[in-house]
């Protein structure tokens, strides 16, 4: 059957049978290799993908199940200048390196929702993915290092009848 998918941005047709694992279907089908295969039941996180900004177990999930955009490893960003994948490097966190593409995914994820996460915020989000090697300090150090080389977003406030939102502070110089 044909399935319909947004994969990193880009609009993709594949054939196969709706109970294919979207692992599958990213790697053996789109031929992205980003993303692993760990233990195939959902529980080591090798594999994690994000639907529509959400992580989730592409190992787990049929294609006939996605329901929006996914992106993987390889569209968190075009040139590996994504905040997560420098903060990787600069850290150093790889040892054998095969989950840190579920690793960097999660994490990813975790910053968008919590932009400056606490060492028990991290634990949380990540206690799914699991690492081997044991690099959890590092991992942890990176996430951290990651929210602060992220830009902070001023706050917006909404002009009425000013056209698109403002920063706070230009919306203040645009109402007196």
């Amino acid at each position: 059957m044909a399935f319909k998918l947004t994969i990193n941005r880009k609009q993709e047709t594949v054939d196969v049978p709706g109970d294919t694992p979207l692992l599958w279907v990213v790697r053996d089908v789109l031929n992205l290799k980003g993303t692993k295969y760990g233990c195939g039941i959902g529980m080591c996180g090798a594999c994690t993908v994000h639907q529509n900004g959400v992580p989730i177990r592409s190992c787990l999930t049929p294609v006939s199940a996605v329901t929006g955009p996914i992106t993987t490893i390889e569209g968190l960003s075009a040139n590996g200048t994504h905040p997560v994948q420098i903060a990787w490097q600069d850290v150093d966190v790889p040892q054998c390196g095969y989950c840190q593409a579920g690793q960097i995914m999660s994490a990813a994820a975790l910053l968008v929702k919590t932009p400056k996460p606490t060492d028990a915020q991290i634990d949380t989000a990540m206690t799914g993915n699991l690492c081997r090697c044991g690099t959890y300090l590092r991992i942890r150090e990176a996430i951290h290092k990651a929210a602060a080389m992220a830009p902070a977003k001023p706050p917006v406030a909404a002009v009425p009848g000013a056209g698109p939102a403002k920063p706070a502070a230009a919306a203040k110089t645009a109402l007196r």
